[in-house]
């Protein structure tokens, strides 16, 4: 019941701003129709900024969903938004005349923010934070920074997949990032392994936390910050499931659908490891809640004496 009132009460608020938002809208999609239909066909479609569409559109939805609450804040437009509009035009006629792509979508941000305080204000941007951070994971990273934080992580993923597969007894040897396992040699790919991937796994991590909503400050941050192992566990299985289903299968098998597959195996692999952490944090602060903890059973008993 809840839940239906709070969809009919977003429906009807987004129905009843349709006059006012329209030439908004119109404006932001003549402003930005260009770079989305680059994105679309270029960047968006590879491997590396693949996650980008889905962060886009999942801001969306939480904006969509937090649209009530802004509506019902007094209107009180900030004067803020003309400089940080102006900055945002600014940033996206910089990153459109010199094919900046990170000035470009990072522009989108600023755009939108200034509408936000433009038309609503500060308080109403507030609100809408948590949508406004989540889209800085679309934001592409320098190539610089990315292949410079890329390699280490690379380096680790083969050396921990060399010892894994050699413990289980295939013949594997690695050099720098290049694995060979039998006759077949693989390189590990940015894809499997770079920057982009974790800052994907990342952004999936909070955007769960925040539907969740923990009252456990411990437990957000705990598993926040566990994202980081966790992306790196499900990236070593990600190539250790490439590498075998090469030995096993053929070049072709790996590099072919296989290869595809593999990558929704990593979010897959991600996400059960996400569920699986998050429980084992709520069962372990229930104990502690309970008296369950090392030494908390003889005071507990005392007490209720």
């Amino acid at each position: 019941m809840g839940a239906a009132l709070r969809k009919g009460d977003t429906g009807a608020a987004l129905r009843a701003a349709v006059p006012e938002w329209w030439p908004v809208v119109a404006g932001l999609a003549i402003l930005f129709g260009p770079t989305f239909h680059d994105l679309f066909t270029g960047a968006w479609i590879g491997e590396e900024q693949g996650h980008g569409p889905i962060i886009f559109f999942l801001a969306l939805w939480l904006i969509w969903r937090k649209w009530p609450e802004v509506m019902a804040l007094p209107q009180a437009p900030g004067w803020a938004g003309w400089p940080v509009l102006a900055a945002g035009l600014g940033l996206h006629l910089l990153g459109r005349s010199q094919s900046i792509l990170m000035f470009e979508v990072g522009s989108i941000l600023l755009v939108m923010a200034a509408v936000v305080l433009l038309k609503f204000g500060g308080r109403a941007l507030r609100v809408l934070w948590f949508p406004f951070f989540f889209m800085l994971f679309m934001v592409p990273l320098p190539s610089e920074l990315v292949a410079a934080v890329t390699m280490p992580m690379k380096m680790a993923v083969s050396w921990v997949t060399e010892h894994i597969l050699f413990a289980l007894g295939y013949p594997i040897s690695r050099s720098g990032v290049v694995l060979q396992m039998g006759q077949y040699q693989l390189l590990v790919a940015d894809a499997c392994a770079g920057l982009q991937t974790l800052l994907t796994l990342e952004a999936l991590g909070l955007f769960y936390l925040n539907l969740m909503r923990h009252p456990s400050a411990f437990r957000n941050m705990t598993l926040a910050i566990l994202i980081v192992p966790i992306s790196f566990t499900a990236n070593v299985i990600r190539v250790i499931a490439l590498t075998l289903i090469t030995y096993h299968f053929g070049d072709a098998a790996g590099q072919g659908f296989l290869h595809g597959f593999a990558g929704m195996v990593l979010f897959v692999t991600a996400l059960v490891l996400i569920l699986a952490v998050d429980n084992g944090l709520q069962w372990w602060l229930k104990r502690r809640e309970d008296g369950g903890g090392p030494g908390a059973g003889p005071s507990v008993m005392k007490g209720a004496a």
